[in-house]
């Protein structure tokens, strides 16, 4: 019996879906949030996940990355946002597959079996999660540990810090993780960056004042340097 991880914030499509699965004799699982999701399929892995990108708390970008740091799990996204770009940037992400709402439940069906039909993309041991100065981060439990113990991170905190580790050596725009993290509105809000990359700092630099990992390009955005 294949296990589904269902990853949306609608009471009624999660009870629509469930019924559906269950009836076709799948294991199903909810979660109504990202983090949620990324410590549901952390703590056991499903076959393949259903996701919605207008999640509450964590954009579906960074669950997608976050699920595929760890695991080849396929991910059907369900979305409500159509434009081709957002589909680009899911299967860009690592997503298997995309289905705009409303859609066919038939249809849906169809894509699941297809997705649990691929052979399985080589399971070896996880490899090794990002680590910042004294600091290691996993992103699918969403947890930093470091020499004094787990460090908490506030959710806006964690979108910024997952999309720089997304992007290892490059540069993020600091355009891009505003429109990301607070929306397009707010892409001239540098000094929101500011503040919330010294906060990172912070925590998890050894000395925060001359940064080695979370890096500054001035006037252009931000770089997580391995």
């Amino acid at each position: 019996m294949s296990e589904i991880l269902i990853v949306d914030d609608e009471p009624a499509l999660l009870r629509t879906l469930r019924i559906n699965l269950s009836a076709r004799r799948y294991a199903v699982r909810t979660a109504a949030g990202g983090v949620e999701a990324l410590d549901r399929a952390a703590r056991t892995a499903p076959d393949a996940v259903l996701l919605d990108l207008g999640l509450p708390d964590l954009d579906g970008m960074d669950v997608i990355r976050g699920l595929r740091s760890r695991s080849a799990v396929p991910i059907i996204v369900l979305s409500g946002r159509s434009d081709t770009a957002d589909k680009v940037d899911a299967l860009d992400a690592g997503a298997d597959d995309y289905l705009t709402k409303p859609f066919l439940m038939e249809e849906l069906l169809a894509r699941l079996r297809a997705v649990l039909r691929r052979p399985p993309g080589g399971a070896g041991p996880a490899a090794p999660g990002p680590v910042i100065g004294d600091h290691a981060v996993d992103l699918a439990a969403t947890t930093v540990t470091g020499p004094a113990g787990p460090v908490r991170l506030t959710p806006t905190e964690w979108r910024i810090l997952s999309l720089l580790l997304a992007h290892p050596g490059r540069l993020v725009p600091g355009r891009q993780i505003l429109r990301e993290v607070w929306g397009p509105a707010q892409e001239d809000r540098g000094n929101y960056l500011r503040v919330y990359l010294a906060g990172l700092r912070r925590k998890l630099e050894r000395d925060p004042g001359r940064p080695r990992h979370l890096i500054t390009e001035p006037g252009l955005g931000y770089r997580y340097e391995p």
